[in-house]
């Protein structure tokens, strides 16, 4: 696939088919996207791929923890947005309840797709991102770097994913299902599975803003 029309096309996958992706397939994303770019080539991330009863095992146990109360906590939690960045959070979530016929005030559904994206969406095999607790600095920069290299990627095998810090297992999870030690937080996971383009959400295109409102251009054309 040509590289602009897949940065194109790559979209957040939020409904998959059950089929399970050949780990062979899982692996040659994973050689083509640790090839992504790192301050100094130090390469920071380490990747779990978990699939079959070990995901469904964390799955179940993301939606007990939930439903005590017991939410993720993010390695680098962010303050809420406002302003231009609210109304944009806004926007897409209002497209996305407009398609899977969830009204504003049905508490019961809107708690129903909470649980679905602590389920990674129902996809076969999710990548969890993680570092060493020692790195700082443009670490997130080369995490970021490896996200969309592995989306892009994804979508030359038939792919779908979806990139979010909602489905981090909170530690009681983690320690039962992994073996990805306190001394590696999770950064981020990645959902990743055949897109069913029956789900109503994969309809969703997202916009962007004009590129007016966010670049400026300085010096001779």
């Amino acid at each position: 696939m040509d590289i602009m029309e897949a940065i194109r096309l790559r979209k957040s996958i939020r409904g998959y088919k059950p089929d399970p992706v050949p780990q062979e397939v899982l692996q040659e994303i994973l050689e083509t996207a640790t090839r992504a770019p790192s301050s100094m080539n130090t390469q920071p991330w380490e990747i779990t791929v978990v699939t079959g009863q070990a995901l469904d095992n964390i799955k179940q146990g993301n939606i007990e923890m939930l439903k005590i109360g017991a939410t993720p906590h993010p390695l680098f939690p962010s303050r809420p947005f406002e302003g231009v960045y609210r109304r944009r959070q806004i926007d897409v979530a209002v497209q996305i309840f407009k398609l899977m016929d969830i009204a504003r005030e049905d508490m019961e559904k809107r708690a129903e797709w909470l649980q679905r994206g602590f389920g990674y969406y129902g996809a076969p095999a999710v990548f969890f991102i993680s570092i060493d607790s020692s790195l700082k600095g443009m670490v997130l920069l080369d995490i970021g770097a490896l996200a969309q290299t592995i989306c892009l990627a994804a979508l030359n095998y038939g792919l779908g994913t979806c990139i979010d810090d909602q489905g981090i297992p909170p530690a009681e999870v983690l320690k039962k299902f992994t073996s990805i030690p306190e001394s590696k937080p999770i950064v981020m996971c990645i959902a990743i599975g055949y897109p069913d383009w029956d789900f109503p959400a994969n309809r969703l295109e997202s916009t962007r803003e004009p590129l007016e409102n966010v670049v400026t251009w300085c010096g001779d054309a």
